[in-house]
């Protein structure tokens, strides 16, 4: 799930919150999110400082958005390029949405599957990913079951993983082939960048 602050989202009408897409294809674009408590975009902020990491990488890349929330990280990539996009929530209202944003941008080189991102993650025949979105609601846990999972033939060579968080929590054992990248803190949310070699 997304987190922002109180500026990165709009309201047209009552209880319509609304997320814009930054640049590319879709630039300036503004879509629906739904009404769900704790659902929050990645901050604007966020989202630029990320894309200027990554921009190169994205053209043509095959990605995963998981607990994609409202989307942002993912629909900011196909808007820039990416070649296929896979978006995962467990909610089925923030799926219904995701499919009805992509159908209103024209968007058909994504899927969008209403399931648990570990469930999909073990039950799915792995598709090796460039690029790896993970914004997983804060203290559950998610993180350290989800990597060992991406290690089960979902990350491409030289694939990119970006893991938003809370400052105040740890990150689990990582393998020895992640490297980070990038690294910085926004508010109470701190964001990474890793790099995997094979």
């Amino acid at each position: 799930m997304r987190k922002s602050t109180p500026n990165t989202t709009h309201k047209n009408k009552a209880k319509a919150s609304k997320l814009r897409i930054i640049s590319g294809e879709w630039r300036s674009r503004q879509l629906p999110i739904p009404d769900i408590e704790g659902l929050r975009p990645t901050p604007d902020r966020v989202r630029e400082t990320l894309f200027n990491w990554i921009n190169h990488h994205v053209p043509g890349a095959v990605c995963g958005d998981f607990f994609c929330g409202s989307g942002a990280l993912g629909l900011e990539a196909l808007s820039r390029g990416a070649k296929h996009l896979t978006f995962v929530d467990n909610s089925r209202i923030v799926s219904q949405q995701m499919t009805t944003n992509l159908t209103t941008l024209g968007a058909t080189n994504a899927d969008v599957i209403a399931q648990n991102a570990a469930a999909f993650l073990d039950s799915a025949t792995p598709r090796p990913m460039d690029i790896i979105f993970l914004d997983p609601p804060f203290r559950k846990g998610w993180l350290a079951q989800i990597i060992p999972l991406l290690e089960k033939g979902w990350l491409a060579d030289r694939a990119l993983v970006y893991i938003e968080m809370e400052k105040e929590a740890s990150l689990p054992a990582l393998p020895i082939h992640w490297s980070l990248k990038k690294e910085k803190n926004a508010g109470q949310l701190v964001y990474r960048l890793f790099e995997i070699a094979k």
